[in-house]
């Protein structure tokens, strides 16, 4: 869909919306960073970032009050785009994160419930430090995925303050996928989206563990990608 309604914006004006909009590069590498920064300083992020505003602004034309939720979308597509292209997830690490998750999920069959740190280290070899990296990654696979699942489906821009499943204005089909999510579900994506807040600062809103928010977003993740 192009954006661009109005004339194409002078240097002066890109210059003077891209130190307006500058919070929302703030907003978006400081959301992002916590899970990227092994692989992307946060200066380089800054960078790409605020290349995804610009890319934003020139697509967008002179922006309007809509214009900040579909640069935010943007801004954190441009990130996502970077690490994809850095492949963040080497190769030996996507190897042992694959079998993590085989293990986890057996475990979790076995028990009848999501397993403890405890109880996956009873039954693995892994340092609580190995643990917190298999957490980081996959938790940001989840992200990504969800992010990707937005993108695709229109809906990514149209989030903002507004209540979550009025604003999106999506398909009928993500409407009964999020109507699926319990309260603490949506509150999370709430959160994540509409309030850009990183995971470790839901997990100290929520009053959980990080871990512990890494395993409902894949869940969350899971629930609307069933869906489609």
């Amino acid at each position: 869909m192009d954006f661009m309604t109005n004339e194409a914006l002078t240097p002066a004006q890109e210059t003077q919306y891209l130190t307006a909009y500058l919070p929302l590069v703030k907003r978006v590498v400081r959301q992002l960073s916590y899970q990227t920064s092994s692989v992307l300083d946060r200066e380089d992020m800054e960078q790409i970032a605020l290349m995804g505003l610009l890319s934003s602004l020139r697509r967008y034309g002179h922006p309007d009050e809509q214009f900040g939720a579909y640069a935010i979308h943007r801004i954190r597509g441009a990130v996502l785009d970077e690490l994809r292209q850095l492949d963040w997830r080497p190769r030996r690490l996507r190897q042992k994160t694959h079998k993590l998750n085989d293990a986890i999920r057996e475990l979790a069959r076995e028990l009848g419930k999501e397993p403890s740190y405890e109880e996956i280290a009873g039954r693995l070899e892994i340092s609580p430090q190995e643990y917190q990296e298999y957490l980081l990654l996959d938790c940001a696979k989840s992200l990504e995925s969800l992010d990707d699942l937005l993108s695709n489906d229109g809906v990514g821009s149209a989030l903002n303050s507004r209540p979550l499943e009025d604003e999106m204005m999506v398909s009928n089909a993500l409407r009964v996928a999020l109507a699926s999510l319990d309260k603490r579900e949506q509150l999370i994506l709430s959160l994540y989206y509409q309030h850009e807040m990183s995971l470790k600062e839901i997990a100290l809103v929520l009053d959980l563990t990080e871990a512990r928010v890494c395993q409902l977003n894949k869940k969350i993740t899971e629930k609307i990608k069933s869906f489609f």
